[in-house]
């Protein structure tokens, strides 16, 4: 069986199946976690891959092979971003006649919790499409000039399957799952000039 990516063998179901039953107090994201451990399913930078397993779980429950416990609360999914801080505050106009006399531009990588609210706050705040949380892998970044931040960029996992850039790429089956991870995509609505 097939999900996500990943083949389950009927082996791997029956783990799947012994974790929930020795955690029945467990959450999704908790036995998500178990899951991915157990059967040592990983991002290529070593992380476990428990969205990924979040999401084939949901399809393994849909499929009758597996009864999940019922979700604690809501994700968030359609739900506006509330957050405001007075960080992500307009600052005062750049006044730049050209790309070259803000300086040398940094990226910094969104890398904590905090991080996360401020670039999700910012897209919301200043980006005409708002905030939208993004599925699957991901990287976002701030963009900074002399200590200001002038842009974010995200970046999230190639789609599984695009017939036109398969297609375009000459890709088979096997190629596609093999060089797909090394593939990324600039995601709609995460860039944007919060300042000026």
């Amino acid at each position: 069986m097939r999900y996500c990516g990943r083949d389950f063998s009927p082996a791997e179901i029956t783990v799947i199946r012994r974790l929930m039953a020795t955690h029945p107090a467990a959450s999704r994201a908790a036995l998500s976690r178990l899951v991915c451990a157990q059967l040592d399913w990983r991002r290529p930078d070593g992380r476990l891959k428990d969205m990924s397993c979040r999401v084939a779980m949901l399809r393994m429950q849909r499929d009758g092979l597996i009864t999940l416990p019922p979700p604690r609360g809501g994700n968030g999914n359609g739900r506006r971003y509330r957050r405001r801080t007075a960080a992500a505050e307009p600052g005062p106009a750049l006044h730049a006649a050209s790309p070259r006399e803000l300086g040398p531009l940094e990226l910094v990588p969104v890398t904590d919790r905090q991080a996360s609210h401020r670039h999700n706050e910012y897209i919301d705040r200043y980006h005409y499409l708002g905030y939208q949380p993004l599925p699957g892998a991901q990287q976002r970044y701030f963009v900074h000039a002399n200590g200001i931040i002038v842009a974010l960029l995200g970046f999230g996992a190639a789609a599984w399957k695009c017939q036109a850039r398969d297609t375009f790429i000459g890709w088979n089956t096997a190629q596609r799952e093999r060089w797909l991870p090394l593939g990324a995509c600039r995601t709609q609505g995460q860039s944007t000039a919060p300042v000026g």
